[in-house]
């Protein structure tokens, strides 16, 4: 799995250097140290997510943006792992699934599935991403050729425009579907 703090650092690059301003800047901005800034953007640090909050809004981009790995074609995050931020003025953590993309539309179905049928997809249009959460049971789901077995609480995501299964291996297999669309 990714470490937050190496996705955070290569995406505090990359979002700075499109902004055009300096460290500095940056850190000024968002009423952080130089040195602090300069320590994120090497991967060293836990910063929670005020800083990170701060950040985004002095790189004037969405919070998200600063937690998305490099693109993959399938994404499978199991519960209790993922790329988790910690407020320190709260008890909340926030674990980033996915972010949507500009322009993108998104559906949000719940699934209501039984053993026995699997369901089998056609390719989508072109562009199409599949977002699923299990939130009961467990399912075969994902590419038909490379499909991943899912529990409760396990997330994958995967390019909607190629054939694709979903098979429930429990009885009252339950999920959330998440069809994103250009």
């Amino acid at each position: 799995m990714t470490q937050p703090i190496s996705v955070i650092a290569r995406s505090l690059v990359r979002e700075r250097r499109r902004t055009g301003l300096s460290l500095a800047e940056i850190a000024r901005r968002a009423g952080i140290a130089k040195s602090t800034l300069s320590q994120l953007e090497a991967g060293n640090g836990n910063p929670s997510l005020e800083t990170l909050w701060s950040l985004c809004v002095a790189l004037d981009i969405p919070f998200a943006r600063l937690l998305e790995p490099q693109e993959q074609k399938t994404q499978v995050i199991r519960r209790g792992e993922g790329m988790k931020v910690v407020a320190e003025q709260a008890h909340y953590q926030a674990i980033l699934l996915a972010a949507c993309p500009p322009g993108a539309r998104r559906d949000i179905y719940l699934l209501l599935t039984q053993p026995g049928a699997d369901r089998v997809s056609h390719p989508h249009p072109s562009g199409s991403v599949e977002h699923i959460i299990v939130t009961q049971g467990k399912a075969l789901v994902g590419l038909t050729d490379a499909a991943e077995e899912l529990a409760e609480g396990d997330y994958i995501c995967y390019p909607g425009d190629q054939s694709h299964i979903f098979k429930a291996l429990e009885p009252d297999t339950q999920a959330i579907l998440v069809l994103e669309q250009n």
